[in-house]
């Protein structure tokens, strides 16, 4: 059929113009059993945080990584409703890596905030993310929950640099036992570690908190929320990715930090808390925490009802076995699911 008419929008420039942030998030829930029973409610939370805490203009940019229905559901409901600027549903698990150089490319803004899909947004988070950024030198990494073990990961061209500017007076530094213990507390609660593992990976490690041009900082960052300038994000992954494609599902997210490190740019943290982990079910205090910002959660689980580590789960015999079972009924709920 011919041409009928002519094309609207030639000859006509854009009004848009894209925020200077795209927050981007990174989805998976491949099923709703095991460690993924509550991945939704944790995912729903983590995205209403931003939604909800965010005040300046930004992007959202979320890409689901191959998960079940019930989640890409829910982001198409977001994405219809307003909420998600950029929605990409991947039909397949193409792995973090590999996710996350599209992220890079798909990104409107000219700096990332990404984050994990279990990660709580606080108020006041964005800014105090930026403060950082625009006033410290060469900054490639800031995040919003400090973890003490990674002052000793990734961070040894920021101490260099703290090292230099505190000998020629540009740099207040203070070195010590410095965070509250609720922060490790949250982390060992949020991410399955023992009292014991954790004392074990911090051992003779010090905090270190410095006031550059009064801004204050936490040596260190890490890779579950980070934001970064897009250049740097992309320089720092098309490095990783020499042939464009990972083989792995997960992994390289410690070496794409320490790359980061390696090249000199600063990887620092918030002084304040502005992010908190979540792991993988919403506890009580969590949803008295999302509540007081007018924010709807459903708790997983309460302080007591918590399984301790040790005793009858610590058996790796045991353990296996109940996985074993948890992976034969996943099998069989799916072969149903293709009947």
């Amino acid at each position: 059929m011919a041409r009928l008419g002519t094309n609207p929008s030639r000859g006509k420039t854009l009004v848009f113009t894209p925020a200077r942030v795209t927050v981007a998030v990174l989805v998976y829930e491949p099923n709703q059993t095991g460690y993924f029973q509550h991945r939704l409610d944790v995912t729903r939370l983590t995205l209403a945080s931003i939604i909800k805490n965010t005040e300046e203009p930004f992007e959202l940019l979320v890409f689901d990584n191959g998960s079940a229905p019930e989640m890409t559901g829910h982001l198409k409901a977001l994405h219809d409703a307003g909420d998600i600027d950029t929605l990409v549903l991947s039909k397949q698990n193409i792995g973090k890596l590999n996710a996350l150089w599209r992220i890079s490319q798909l990104a409107q803004g000219e700096i990332i905030a990404y984050s994990d899909d279990d990660v709580y947004h606080l108020p006041g988070w964005l800014p105090a993310h930026l403060k950082i950024l625009d006033t410290y030198p060469n900054v490639g990494a800031v995040t919003g929950f400090y973890i003490k073990q990674r002052v000793d990961m990734s961070s040894e061209k920021t101490l260099a640099w703290v090292r230099e500017n505190e000998q020629n007076g540009m740099l207040a530094v203070q070195r010590g036992q410095l965070i509250p213990r609720k922060w490790e507390e949250e982390y060992m609660d949020n991410s399955g570690r023992s009292e014991e593992r954790y004392q074990g990976e911090i051992a003779g490690l010090e905090d270190v908190a410095i006031n550059y041009q009064g801004v204050k900082a936490w040596v260190s960052a890490h890779h579950f929320q980070v934001l970064c300038p897009k250049r740097i994000f992309v320089e720092v992954l098309a490095e990783m990715l020499e042939d464009g494609w990972s083989d792995q599902l997960m992994g390289r997210m410690v070496e794409m930090d320490d790359r980061m490190d390696q090249k000199g740019y600063l990887r620092l943290t918030t002084f304040d808390q502005t992010m908190r982990l979540l792991g993988n079910a919403i506890d009580d205090e969590v949803k008295a925490l999302a509540a007081s910002h007018g924010i709807g959660a459903q708790a997983a689980i309460s302080p007591n009802e918590t399984i301790k580590p040790g005793g009858f789960w610590s058996n790796p015999r045991i353990r296996n076995l109940t996985q074993g079972v948890i992976n034969r009924l996943y099998q069989k709920l799916h072969q149903q699911d293709r009947a």
